[in-house]
């Protein structure tokens, strides 16, 4: 690239990044959580946890921890793919470290349609635990088809690896919670 090519591209990212409003830096950073270190997505992905442990901690039916579950997935869904390239341009890079709206999308998935009791117990702990490592788990290795999404452009491409992961880890958590139940709190 030639230097006159360079410094057109560098103002081209600065006049970007004026264009990434406050309220998109709230949610696109998972409220302020992808600033955190280290493992900014690791912290992206303890809010939706603490919003099932909450809910179900006072009481609410499985249906609207699901429905409250869906609604933060496709809050920060929503703001991924809005403003996705903004936030990469914003960031200077792709898929920035700090954009963990993403993780709060695919995090939200993996927690829903769990058989959740009423009240905090041992055994809610355990599955919103193992949803919450299984995952990070899928999320860090991104086996197939999670790596292939991760190459699609701007928002899209932020957000598919992380809601593949977290329908890779809400399917497994189907299967961990009824093995929970038969085999544990039998």
């Amino acid at each position: 690239m030639a230097y006159s090519e360079s410094i057109v591209y560098i103002f081209m990212i600065v006049v970007e990044k004026r264009h990434i409003s406050r309220l998109e830096l709230v949610l696109i950073t998972g409220l302020g959580t992808g600033y955190l270190r280290p493992a900014a997505g690791t912290w992206g992905s303890l809010p939706p946890v603490a919003l099932a442990l909450g809910l179900v901690s006072l009481g609410a039916a499985p249906r609207a921890i699901d429905a409250s579950l869906a609604f933060c997935g496709i809050l920060f869904a929503g703001a991924c793919l809005i403003s996705g390239e903004r936030a990469e341009a914003h960031f200077c890079s792709k898929d920035p470290k700090s954009v963990v709206a993403d993780e709060f999308a695919g995090q939200s998935l993996a927690l829903m349609w769990l058989p959740w009791h009423e009240g905090l117990s041992m055994r809610n702990a355990i599955l919103a635990a193992c949803a919450f490592l299984l995952f990070r788990a899928f999320d860090v290795l991104k086996p197939p088809p999670a790596r292939q999404f991760e190459r699609l452009p701007g928002g899209t491409g932020i957000l598919l690896d992380d809601v593949a992961a977290g329908a890779m880890a809400s399917i497994a958590m189907l299967a961990i919670s009824r093995l929970l139940d038969v085999c544990v709190y039998a």
